[in-house]
């Protein structure tokens, strides 16, 4: 599973606590055995625009599906968007 957060660069109070809630439910979850790898992405991209059309961060992204925009997101919301991603 690729978990993407989109943000700003520098990151912002909001991108930092997005990608701190998906590091630490990414752990979690890896401790079960589920492969999960989390980036960061620069949603000032060109690329980042054009793939996922987001134009506020925070954006979190599983699989190449934009799942929130523009919201932190509490770990207990990505812990259930992860999971529903492994089923």
């Amino acid at each position: 599973m690729h978990v993407e957060v989109v943000g700003v660069e520098p990151p912002c109070n909001k991108c930092k606590a997005t990608l701190k809630n998906v590091e630490e439910v990414a752990s979690k979850i890896k401790a079960e055995g589920i492969n999960i790898r989390v980036s960061k992405l620069n949603m000032a991209s060109e690329d980042v625009i054009a793939k996922y059309g987001v134009l506020v961060s925070p954006s979190l992204v599983v699989n190449g599906v934009v799942k929130v925009v523009g919201r932190v997101p509490d770990k207990k919301e990505v812990e259930r968007i992860l999971r529903s991603v492994t089923k």
